[in-house]
C-alpha cells in the first residue's frame, strides 16, 4: 500500500462508525449506479458505502465532466474489499502486516477483486479505472478524490 502514515491514520478515525446507511446515503448512489452495480455496493461494509460517497463528492468537485460509469468507479472503487471480511480493526492489522494469509492477502488485492467482480456487470471503462490500469486526468482525480 503506498499511501500516506497521515491518510492512513485519517482513513482509519473516519471509518469507525459502521451503523445502517441512511434512505438519502442509498439514493446518492443509487443515482449513479445501475442496478447490479447497487446491489454490489450495498453489500460493502456501512463504512465503506460511506467513505465511496465522500470520494465520489469529491471526485465530482474536481472531475466535473466526469460520465457515469467514471462516479461508478468512485464509488464502487473498494468494492473488492467485501471479499476479505474484515472489520475495523483487522483492518488496520492487514495495513501493518502486509497480504498475510488469505483475507489480508484479499484486503490488499481489493482494486484486482473489485474490478472481477464488476466485470461483464459495469462498463468497461469503471472496471479498468477500478483495476487501476488507467493512467490519465480522470485516474489522477479519482485517486486524489480518494485521498482523505
Amino acid at each position: 500500500m503506498n499511501a500516506s502514515p497521515l491518510h492512513l491514520v485519517r482513513r482509519a478515525l473516519s471509518s469507525w462508525k459502521n451503523h445502517p446507511l441512511s434512505d438519502e446515503e442509498r439514493n446518492v448512489a443509487s443515482s449513479w449506479l445501475t442496478p447490479d452495480e447497487f446491489e454490489l455496493w450495498n453489500s460493502m461494509q456501512p463504512r465503506d458505502c460511506r467513505h465511496s460517497i465522500m470520494v465520489q463528492q469529491r471526485f465530482a468537485r474536481v472531475c466535473p465532466g466526469a460520465t457515469r460509469a467514471e462516479h461508478a468507479a468512485a464509488l464502487l472503487h473498494d468494492v473488492g474489499k467485501i471479499k476479505s471480511q474484515l472489520g475495523w480493526w483487522l483492518r488496520i492489522v492487514a495495513t501493518v502486516v502486509g497480504p498475510r494469509g488469505a483475507r489480508f492477502r484479499s484486503y490488499h488485492d481489493h482494486e484486482k477483486i473489485g474490478a472481477e467482480l464488476l466485470r461483464g456487470v459495469s462498463d468497461d471503462r469503471t472496471v479498468a479505472l477500478i483495476a487501476g490500469g488507467v493512467d490519465d486526468e480522470v485516474a489522477h482525480a479519482l485517486r486524489h478524490a480518494d485521498d482523505i
